[in-house]
């Protein structure tokens, strides 16, 4: 039987894991820097918890054309970490990344794609280990796979491929910005409910 996770996300949890996903977007922003030549900055991450069946709703609706970007953690910790962006918002992020003039990418072909994969690859990486260091446990990502589809049947294909997960979700907001250049890039954190309880015992216990 599953702990109650209703009584797993309390401030200090949250706080947690609010630190945890600031060091792992700013180290992304970092490599990306280092990819690029010149320095992209990310805003401040904020953490909240959502329901995992409101996410089409806060994508812009079941219908809604995205690109998922996921990858899962393999390992003494399990659970899965996206990206989902509308389409729009996906190529505005290529043309950040790729040091691209806003409006030049109109497809995601296969360099498109890899580099919205690399997003998710360094993010989630990142964040991984960050998690890794604060539990003291060992966490492999996956490769990652970048799925174009309505935000739907993206959804439908992680649940698919992972059988159960938790009813809840960790939301991570932030933003990468290049000067006055702003892309919104928000990323999903679905554990499941056993390492929910193991993040929860480890952060509790790292303060007694």
């Amino acid at each position: 039987m599953y702990p109650d996770e209703t009584n797993t996300f309390d401030d200090e949890f949250i706080h947690t894991m609010t630190q945890l996903a600031a060091a792992g977007i700013k180290n992304a922003a970092q490599g990306f820097s280092g990819l690029l030549g010149h320095k992209i900055d990310v805003a401040p991450p904020s953490v909240r918890v959502v329901s995992l069946f409101d996410i089409p709703k806060l994508t812009g609706g079941p219908e809604k054309e995205a690109i998922g970007i996921y990858l899962r953690a393999e390992g003494d910790i399990s659970g899965q970490i996206m990206l989902i962006l509308p389409l729009h918002k996906a190529m505005e992020l290529v043309d950040l990344l790729m040091d691209l003039e806003p409006g030049t990418t109109t497809v995601l072909g296969t360099v498109e794609r890899s580099a919205l994969g690399e997003v998710g690859n360094m993010t989630g990486t990142f964040f991984l280990n960050a998690v890794a260091n604060m539990t003291k446990t060992s966490i492999r990502p996956t490769p990652p796979a970048v799925i174009v589809d309505m935000v739907g049947a993206i959804l439908d294909i992680i649940i698919a491929t992972t059988g159960g997960v938790s009813e809840y979700v960790l939301l991570m907001e932030s933003n990468f910005m290049d000067g006055n250049r702003v892309v919104e890039a928000n990323f999903w954190v679905i554990p499941d409910a056993l390492t929910l309880h193991l993040l929860k015992v480890r952060d509790t216990g790292k303060n007694e």
